[in-house]
């Protein structure tokens, strides 16, 4: 119920799955992940317009530079290099996974890479490792 009362009536997006995922008008996409009926992640994809901010701990994720982001996240959190995909980061506690399909970290104008593409909030053990 909380993941449909974040569409926005007036301009509901064709992609909109209510129970499962919905675009926001700014494009920052958010999307459950459930196993019987309990939640275990949120997905946010990158927004198209600065309308929607992702915030942690006021670290705008999605407006800073993927290293940027890494640099304060980690001032915060312990965050490390995805060891399957160097362009990704996994904090662990709490459990958070900065996604982009791959690194272009001196090039701004390379968005996909410059800019994470995806942020995932998890339960504990979501990767299959000890909570």
């Amino acid at each position: 119920m909380a993941l449909y009362s974040l569409r926005d009536p007036s301009a509901v997006s064709e992609s909109d799955r209510p129970g499962q995922h919905v675009f926001r008008p700014s494009g920052l996409m958010i999307s459950i992940h459930c196993v019987r009926d309990t939640l275990e992640a949120i997905e946010l994809g990158r927004p198209s317009t600065q309308t929607d901010r992702v915030l942690f701990r006021d670290v705008d994720v999605f407006a800073l530079p993927a290293r940027e982001v890494v640099r304060r996240v980690g001032g915060l959190a312990s965050i490390e290099e995805d060891p399957d995909d160097t362009a990704s980061f996994i904090a662990q506690d709490p459990l958070l996974s900065f996604w982009r399909p791959f690194a272009a970290d001196d090039e701004p104008e390379e968005e996909q890479g410059y800019y994470f593409s995806s942020i995932l909030v998890a339960q504990p053990g979501y990767y299959g490792t000890p909570a």
